[in-house]
């Protein structure tokens, strides 16, 4: 169990490393946001939409969204990213939106960060009858030796368990289902340091460790076999996909 002042700490961090954010983390597998969305959907809260890794691919769709961000950092930056999205200063425990207001919540990356006991009762108070709420995650696939190694040199910090295997979502909700995806993400070297420097266990480093780090992950790239000489980089995933409706 991760200290609460740890915890507290690295919720807090994402905004001071937004750019990294957007640089270097992955989006999301198409067949598991069709999986997330119910059928029909029009309306959808993107909850704790960070840089609008998420929102983009949602208004891809042609879908309503309205992305609820409690990081001015984050907002900022996804306000750049997607400008003329309707953007809105809010937290799960506190959602500025009406009763009803829409036909989905998707939490991507965000829900081990909420107290649940106030985050899912206001998820399902935004929601219509019968209404969804999709969590997922992206998770390395570490069956990959040199994604096995920048795991083990990533676990240096402070990391947060997502708990995403059967996260809890409350009484206001159905049983839920699961269902993972396998993917692969491209990205460059360059990138692959952004995504290692968005952590929020990495960005509450001390200066020093956090630059060890950053090193050691520069010398892996380096010097693995399926690494060396590259510049297009594969990394697999796992996405971790939890759905159940408003009862």
């Amino acid at each position: 169990m991760t200290d609460p002042s740890i915890r507290s700490a690295q919720a807090n961090s994402f905004g001071s490393a937004a750019a990294e954010y957007e640089r270097g983390r992955p989006s999301y597998p198409a067949a598991a946001i069709e999986w997330m969305l119910p059928p029909g959907a029009r309306r959808v809260l993107d909850l704790g939409a960070g840089t609008g890794k998420l929102t983009r691919q949602l208004v891809e769709r042609n879908l309503d969204v309205v992305a609820v961000e409690p990081s001015d950092g984050m907002r900022a930056e996804l306000a750049r990213q997607l400008p003329g999205i309707r953007a809105l200063a809010g937290t799960a425990e506190a959602i500025p939106l009406e009763d009803g207001s829409v036909d989905a919540v998707l939490v991507a990356q965000a829900w081990h960060w909420v107290d649940v006991a106030r985050a899912a009762p206001e998820a399902a108070r935004v929601l219509t009858p019968r209404g969804t709420l999709g969590l997922l995650w992206n998770i390395r696939d570490d069956r990959e030796d040199w994604v096995a190694r920048l795991g083990s040199l990533m676990r240096r910090g402070d990391e947060i368990d997502l708990n995403g295997e059967r996260p809890d979502v409350g009484t206001a909700f159905a049983p839920i289902e699961r269902a993972d995806f396998e993917w692969s993400h491209h990205l460059d070297r360059s990138a692959l340091l952004d995504l290692v420097a968005s952590r929020s266990y990495v960005i509450t480093m001390p200066a020093g460790e956090w630059a060890v780090l950053l090193a050691s992950v520069q010398r892996l790239m380096d010097t693995h076999p399926d690494l060396a000489g590259r510049e297009d980089i594969v990394l697999p995933y796992v996405t971790r996909c939890t759905r159940t409706i408003r009862i």
